[in-house]
Protein backbone atom coordinates (compact mmCIF):
# COMPACT_ATOMS: atom_id res chain seq x y z
CA UNK A 1 0.00 0.00 0.00
CA UNK A 2 1.18 3.22 -1.03
CA UNK A 3 1.78 5.89 1.83
CA UNK A 4 1.16 9.46 0.31
CA UNK A 5 3.39 12.24 1.89
CA UNK A 6 1.17 14.83 4.21
CA UNK A 7 -0.16 17.87 2.07
CA UNK A 8 1.82 20.54 4.00
CA UNK A 9 5.19 19.89 6.58
CA UNK A 10 7.19 21.72 8.45
CA UNK A 11 10.92 20.20 9.20
CA UNK A 12 13.08 21.83 11.77
CA UNK A 13 11.81 25.69 10.93
CA UNK A 14 13.87 27.98 13.06
CA UNK A 15 12.90 31.51 12.71
CA UNK A 16 14.50 35.09 13.85
CA UNK A 17 12.74 39.00 14.54
CA UNK A 18 15.24 41.67 14.22
CA UNK A 19 16.20 42.59 17.56
CA UNK A 20 15.52 39.60 19.43
CA UNK A 21 18.18 37.67 21.19
CA UNK A 22 16.99 34.22 20.85
CA UNK A 23 14.45 33.03 17.64
CA UNK A 24 11.18 33.11 17.81
CA UNK A 25 9.85 29.85 16.62
CA UNK A 26 13.17 27.11 17.03
CA UNK A 27 12.69 23.33 15.30
CA UNK A 28 9.44 23.73 14.46
CA UNK A 29 7.93 20.14 13.13
CA UNK A 30 4.47 19.45 12.02
CA UNK A 31 2.48 18.29 9.11
CA UNK A 32 -1.37 17.95 7.66
CA UNK A 33 -3.45 16.48 5.46
CA UNK A 34 -6.62 16.76 6.37
CA UNK A 35 -6.89 17.72 9.72
CA UNK A 36 -9.27 20.14 11.31
CA UNK A 37 -6.61 22.09 13.89
CA UNK A 38 -6.73 25.01 16.30
CA UNK A 39 -3.92 27.26 17.08
CA UNK A 40 -3.58 29.11 20.28
CA UNK A 41 -1.33 30.86 22.45
CA UNK A 42 -0.14 34.69 23.57
CA UNK A 43 0.42 37.71 21.39
CA UNK A 44 3.61 37.58 19.92
CA UNK A 45 4.69 34.13 20.41
CA UNK A 46 4.90 33.48 16.76
CA UNK A 47 1.24 31.74 15.32
CA UNK A 48 0.72 34.07 12.01
CA UNK A 49 4.72 33.96 11.43
CA UNK A 50 4.67 30.01 11.34
CA UNK A 51 1.45 30.83 8.85
CA UNK A 52 3.73 33.40 7.29
CA UNK A 53 6.35 31.05 6.45
CA UNK A 54 3.98 28.54 5.09
CA UNK A 55 3.05 30.73 2.66
CA UNK A 56 6.44 31.67 1.69
CA UNK A 57 5.97 34.90 3.37
CA UNK A 58 9.05 34.56 5.58
CA UNK A 59 12.09 32.45 4.92
CA UNK A 60 13.31 30.74 8.16
CA UNK A 61 16.48 30.63 9.58
CA UNK A 62 16.66 26.81 8.62
CA UNK A 63 14.49 24.40 8.13
CA UNK A 64 12.21 23.22 5.05
CA UNK A 65 8.51 24.08 4.19
CA UNK A 66 7.26 20.36 1.96
CA UNK A 67 4.16 20.53 0.01
CA UNK A 68 3.47 16.80 -0.64
CA UNK A 69 6.74 16.19 -0.08
CA UNK A 70 8.33 18.01 -1.94
CA UNK A 71 11.08 20.97 -0.70
CA UNK A 72 10.01 24.41 -1.16
CA UNK A 73 12.95 26.10 -2.57
CA UNK A 74 12.33 29.43 -4.24
CA UNK A 75 9.33 31.56 -4.92
CA UNK A 76 8.27 29.22 -7.75
CA UNK A 77 8.20 27.03 -5.79
CA UNK A 78 5.94 28.71 -3.39
CA UNK A 79 3.45 29.67 -6.06
CA UNK A 80 2.71 26.14 -6.75
CA UNK A 81 2.00 25.66 -2.89
CA UNK A 82 -0.65 29.30 -2.88
CA UNK A 83 -2.54 27.07 -5.38
CA UNK A 84 -2.65 24.35 -2.77
CA UNK A 85 -3.66 26.73 0.94
CA UNK A 86 -5.70 29.89 0.85
CA UNK A 87 -4.70 32.31 3.50
CA UNK A 88 -6.92 34.34 5.34
CA UNK A 89 -5.50 37.70 6.88
CA UNK A 90 -6.31 38.64 10.31
CA UNK A 91 -7.45 42.09 8.78
CA UNK A 92 -9.63 42.12 6.17
CA UNK A 93 -8.94 45.16 4.68
CA UNK A 94 -5.73 43.32 3.75
CA UNK A 95 -7.00 41.11 1.99
CA UNK A 96 -9.87 42.95 0.01
CA UNK A 97 -8.22 45.89 -2.88
CA UNK A 98 -10.80 45.58 -5.68
CA UNK A 99 -13.65 48.21 -6.08
CA UNK A 100 -16.51 45.73 -6.36
CA UNK A 101 -16.80 42.29 -4.22
CA UNK A 102 -17.19 40.59 -7.41
CA UNK A 103 -13.78 41.64 -8.88
CA UNK A 104 -12.04 40.87 -5.45
CA UNK A 105 -13.16 37.02 -5.85
CA UNK A 106 -12.86 36.70 -9.27
CA UNK A 107 -9.15 37.57 -8.66
CA UNK A 108 -7.69 34.56 -7.71
CA UNK A 109 -9.99 32.34 -10.13
CA UNK A 110 -8.31 34.65 -13.12
CA UNK A 111 -5.00 34.11 -11.62
CA UNK A 112 -5.39 30.59 -11.98
CA UNK A 113 -6.04 30.67 -15.49
CA UNK A 114 -9.87 30.57 -15.75
CA UNK A 115 -12.03 32.92 -18.29
CA UNK A 116 -13.62 35.85 -17.25
CA UNK A 117 -17.01 33.86 -17.51
CA UNK A 118 -15.89 30.67 -15.50
CA UNK A 119 -14.61 33.38 -12.98
CA UNK A 120 -17.79 34.84 -12.47
CA UNK A 121 -19.51 31.70 -12.18
CA UNK A 122 -17.11 30.18 -9.95
CA UNK A 123 -17.39 33.80 -7.77
CA UNK A 124 -21.26 33.59 -7.93
CA UNK A 125 -21.57 30.17 -6.79
CA UNK A 126 -18.73 31.14 -4.23
CA UNK A 127 -20.67 33.64 -2.52
CA UNK A 128 -24.24 32.19 -2.78
CA UNK A 129 -22.30 28.88 -0.52
CA UNK A 130 -21.41 31.96 2.03
CA UNK A 131 -24.90 33.52 2.16
CA UNK A 132 -23.67 36.52 0.00
CA UNK A 133 -26.05 36.16 -3.00
CA UNK A 134 -26.31 39.85 -4.22
CA UNK A 135 -23.10 41.18 -3.12
CA UNK A 136 -21.72 41.02 -5.81
CA UNK A 137 -21.74 45.25 -6.90
CA UNK A 138 -21.26 45.63 -3.49
CA UNK A 139 -18.80 48.40 -2.70
CA UNK A 140 -16.06 46.23 -0.66
CA UNK A 141 -14.68 49.04 1.52
CA UNK A 142 -18.13 49.65 2.05
CA UNK A 143 -19.00 46.45 4.21
CA UNK A 144 -19.35 45.82 7.51
CA UNK A 145 -16.69 43.79 9.04
CA UNK A 146 -18.28 40.74 9.36
CA UNK A 147 -19.24 40.87 5.68
CA UNK A 148 -15.55 42.01 4.97
CA UNK A 149 -14.22 38.67 6.51
CA UNK A 150 -16.68 37.01 4.74
CA UNK A 151 -15.84 38.35 1.12
CA UNK A 152 -11.99 37.59 2.01
CA UNK A 153 -13.09 33.58 2.95
CA UNK A 154 -15.11 33.86 -0.59
CA UNK A 155 -11.83 35.61 -2.20
CA UNK A 156 -9.64 32.02 -1.23
CA UNK A 157 -12.46 29.83 -1.54
CA UNK A 158 -13.01 30.58 -5.07
CA UNK A 159 -9.71 29.41 -5.73
CA UNK A 160 -10.70 25.90 -4.39
CA UNK A 161 -7.42 25.07 -2.23
CA UNK A 162 -7.22 21.92 -0.44
CA UNK A 163 -5.85 23.13 3.10
CA UNK A 164 -7.29 26.80 4.99
CA UNK A 165 -4.81 28.67 6.98
CA UNK A 166 -6.96 31.27 9.03
CA UNK A 167 -5.86 33.96 11.03
CA UNK A 168 -8.40 35.01 13.50
CA UNK A 169 -11.67 34.18 11.81
CA UNK A 170 -13.88 34.71 14.16
CA UNK A 171 -11.95 38.28 15.78
CA UNK A 172 -14.25 41.16 15.88
CA UNK A 173 -17.70 39.31 14.46
CA UNK A 174 -20.85 39.87 16.18
CA UNK A 175 -22.39 36.54 18.08
CA UNK A 176 -24.37 36.11 14.69
CA UNK A 177 -21.65 36.38 11.89
CA UNK A 178 -19.80 34.42 14.36
CA UNK A 179 -22.62 31.71 14.13
CA UNK A 180 -23.07 31.91 10.70
CA UNK A 181 -19.12 31.56 10.14
CA UNK A 182 -19.04 28.07 12.60
CA UNK A 183 -21.45 26.29 10.52
CA UNK A 184 -19.81 27.67 7.23
CA UNK A 185 -16.53 26.21 8.50
CA UNK A 186 -18.06 22.67 9.87
CA UNK A 187 -19.92 22.07 6.41
CA UNK A 188 -16.50 22.90 3.98
CA UNK A 189 -15.04 19.98 2.70
CA UNK A 190 -11.42 21.65 3.08
CA UNK A 191 -8.78 20.82 5.79
CA UNK A 192 -8.11 24.08 8.23
CA UNK A 193 -5.73 25.46 10.39
CA UNK A 194 -6.77 28.20 12.43
CA UNK A 195 -5.31 31.12 14.65
CA UNK A 196 -8.15 32.02 17.27
CA UNK A 197 -8.19 33.39 21.02
CA UNK A 198 -11.37 31.71 21.16
CA UNK A 199 -11.75 28.56 22.27
CA UNK A 200 -15.09 28.02 22.20
CA UNK A 201 -14.82 28.79 18.46
CA UNK A 202 -12.00 26.35 18.04
CA UNK A 203 -13.85 23.61 19.79
CA UNK A 204 -16.68 24.12 17.08
CA UNK A 205 -14.56 24.06 14.08
CA UNK A 206 -11.44 22.01 15.13
CA UNK A 207 -10.78 18.65 16.06
CA UNK A 208 -7.15 18.87 17.22
CA UNK A 209 -5.23 21.92 19.21
CA UNK A 210 -2.16 22.60 19.18
CA UNK A 211 0.27 25.98 21.15
CA UNK A 212 3.39 27.52 21.15
CA UNK A 213 5.21 27.53 23.95
CA UNK A 214 8.89 28.58 23.92
CA UNK A 215 9.67 28.74 20.91
CA UNK A 216 7.88 24.99 20.33
CA UNK A 217 4.67 24.10 18.30
CA UNK A 218 2.94 21.56 20.96
CA UNK A 219 0.04 19.19 20.68
CA UNK A 220 -2.51 20.03 23.48
CA UNK A 221 -4.51 16.83 25.10
CA UNK A 222 -7.69 16.21 23.99
CA UNK A 223 -9.52 17.16 27.06
CA UNK A 224 -8.12 20.56 26.56
CA UNK A 225 -10.78 21.39 23.59
CA UNK A 226 -14.25 21.79 24.63
CA UNK A 227 -17.26 24.10 24.05
CA UNK A 228 -19.12 25.85 26.94
CA UNK A 229 -23.26 26.69 26.83
CA UNK A 230 -24.60 29.06 28.88
CA UNK A 231 -26.87 31.38 30.00
CA UNK A 232 -25.87 35.31 30.30
CA UNK A 233 -28.08 37.39 31.81
CA UNK A 234 -27.88 40.25 29.03
CA UNK A 235 -28.31 37.34 26.30
CA UNK A 236 -25.91 36.21 23.74
CA UNK A 237 -22.41 37.62 25.34
CA UNK A 238 -19.40 36.69 23.76
CA UNK A 239 -16.69 35.25 25.88
CA UNK A 240 -13.55 33.14 26.13
CA UNK A 241 -12.09 30.02 29.00
CA UNK A 242 -9.22 29.10 29.23
CA UNK A 243 -8.41 25.11 29.43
Amino acid sequence: MITLPPLIELRNITYSCPGRTSPLLKEINFSSSKERIGLIGPNGCGKTTLFQIIMGLLTPDKGEVLLQGRIMKDEKDFRLLRRKLGFLFQNSDDQLFSPTVLEDVAFGPLNLGSSPEEAREISVRTLEGLGLKGFEERITHRLSGGEKKLVALATILSMQPDLLLLDEPSNNLDPETRERLIGILKDLDQAHIIISHDLDFLASTCSHLYTIEDQKLIRCKAKQIHSHDHIHPYGDHPHQHGT
